[in-house]
C-alpha cells in the first residue's frame, strides 16, 4: 500500500499553495483531485479576483494579507508572469455602514494607505460609477486582482518542480485517522500517510460529515457585461469596485479584455446540496439582480451578458475562515469555510497549512481562525 508523508485533498487554490509550501519543505506529499488544474468545478476560477488590504471584514486578516502580497510577487516571479495587477479598489457605501467603516478601521490600525472619497469627487474621478448623496467612498491604491486559474498553475508548477505528487482523476470519499497517521480512501484506492491537509472548497463538508462546525455551499452566478465605452477598462485607471447598498452588497473588476467588464453579488446565494449538480445556467432572476445594480451604479455598463459563469461560496456560521488542526486528530489539518474571500490568501495559507502540519504551530497570527471561538 502506498504511503506518504503528507496527503493534500483538494488542489485548487489553497490546496495549490499547501502542497507547494510543503513540497517546497521536503515532504514527500501527494496532491489529490477529481478535477484537472485550473478546473472550474469549484470556487477558484472565473478568471480574476479582488485582493486588498484594508480589510473591512475583520483587521486582524491585514498581517496576514500583507504576507500573502509578498508570496504572491514571488510566485510570479518564478512563474514568469503576472499574478497581481494593481489598479486599485473604490469601495462605497454609508458612512455607517459595515464596509468603509471596516476599511477605514483596519488602514487605520495597520498603517495603510486609503483614501475617503465623497460622493461628488467619485464621480468626477471615475465616470463609470455612480454615488449617490449618503453614500461614502474609501479608494485603496494598492489593491487590484489576482489571475485566479494562473495562480493556481503557477503553485501547483512549483510544487511538482519541487517534487510533489499530483493525481487529478480522484474522487477521496473518506478518511480515517490510524494512531498517528491518516488512511485516506480514494474512488480507487487507498493510501496511507502521516498527515492529511483538508483543502476541498465546497466537498470539506462532505470530508468532516461528523464535524461540530456546519459549513453552507452557496450558488454564486458571475457575470461579464458589455460596456458603453471605455469608462470600466483598467488600462484606462478604471479600478476594482464594491458597493454596500440596501439591496445586497454587489462588487466587480475592471474590463481586462474583450467580454466586459466583471459584475457579481457577494452578498446572497442559494443553498448548493450536492457540488457535482451545481446549477450553472443563465437564471433571469440571478441577471436580474445584477442588472438592477448595474443600472443604478454602473451608468456605462449595459445589461447584455458577454459570458456568466457559477462558482461556490462555502460559508460558516460567522463568514470567517477556519484554519486549525482537526479537534480528535492533531495529524490533520483544516483550511475550510474561507466564505468567499478566501483566493487572495491562498500563498500564506500555504504557509500556515504547511507549519501546521510540520511543527502543529505557526508564527502567523490565525487566534481569531481557530475552531475554538465555536465554542467560546
Amino acid at each position: 500500500m502506498e504511503r506518504y508523508e503528507a496527503i493534500v485533498v483538494g488542489i485548487g487554490g489553497v490546496g495549490s499553495a499547501v502542497l507547494c509550501h510543503l513540497a517546497r519543505r521536503g515532504v514527500r506529499v501527494l496532491g489529490l483531485d477529481r478535477f484537472p488544474p485550473g478546473h472550474d468545478r469549484g470556487s477558484s476560477h472565473g478568471s480574476t479576483r479582488i485582493i486588498r488590504q484594508a480589510y473591512f471584514e475583520h483587521a486582524d486578516y491585514v498581517p496576514l494579507l500583507l504576507r500573502a502580497w509578498e508570496l504572491w510577487s514571488e510566485l510570479a516571479a518564478e512563474w514568469g508572469r503576472p499574478l497581481l495587477e494593481e489598479v486599485g479598489l473604490l469601495q462605497i457605501g454609508p458612512a455607517d455602514g459595515v464596509v468603509v467603516p471596516g476599511v477605514m478601521e483596519s488602514a487605520r490600525r495597520h498603517g495603510l494607505d486609503v483614501e475617503q472619497v465623497p460622493p461628488g469627487e467619485i464621480v468626477a474621478r471615475w465616470p463609470g460609477f455612480h454615488a449617490h448623496d449618503g453614500l461614502l467612498g474609501a479608494y485603496e491604491r494598492r489593491a487590484g486582482y489576482l489571475r485566479v486559474e494562473d495562480g493556481v498553475r503557477a503553485h501547483l508548477a512549483a510544487a511538482l518542480a519541487a517534487g510533489a505528487e499530483v493525481r487529478c482523476d480522484r474522487a477521496v470519499v473518506a478518511w480515517r485517522g490510524e494512531g498517528p497517521s491518516v488512511a485516506v480512501q480514494t474512488d480507487r484506492e487507498e493510501i496511507r500517510a502521516d498527515r492529511l491537509l483538508i483543502t476541498a472548497g465546497p466537498w470539506a463538508g462532505d470530508l468532516l460529515a461528523d464535524f461540530a462546525v456546519r459549513l453552507t455551499v452557496l450558488r454564486k452566478p458571475v457575470f461579464w457585461l458589455a460596456t458603453r465605452d471605455d469608462a470600466y477598462l483598467a488600462q484606462r485607471g478604471a479600478p476594482c469596485f464594491l458597493y454596500e447598498l440596501p439591496s445586497g452588497i454587489f462588487y466587480g473588476i475592471p474590463q481586462t479584455d474583450e467580454r466586459g467588464v466583471k459584475v457579481a453579488e457577494h452578498s446572497g446565494g442559494e443553498p448548493v446540496d450536492d457540488p457535482l449538480r451545481l446549477d450553472r445556467a443563465l437564471r433571469a432572476d440571478d441577471h436580474h439582480r445584477v442588472t438592477r445594480f448595474v443600472a443604478g451604479y454602473l451608468p456605462r455598463a449595459t445589461p447584455e451578458v458577454r459570458q456568466h459563469s457559477v462558482c461556490m461560496y462555502t460559508m460558516t456560521s460567522d463568514q470567517h475562515f477556519i484554519v486549525d488542526r482537526h479537534p480528535s486528530f492533531p495529524q490533520v489539518v483544516l483550511v475550510a469555510g474561507l466564505s468567499g474571500h478566501g483566493f487572495k490568501f491562498a500563498p500564506v495559507l500555504g504557509e500556515i497549512a504547511a507549519d501546521l502540519a510540520l511543527k502543529g504551530q505557526t508564527r502567523h497570527p490565525i487566534g481569531f481562525l481557530r475552531l475554538d471561538r465555536f465554542h467560546a
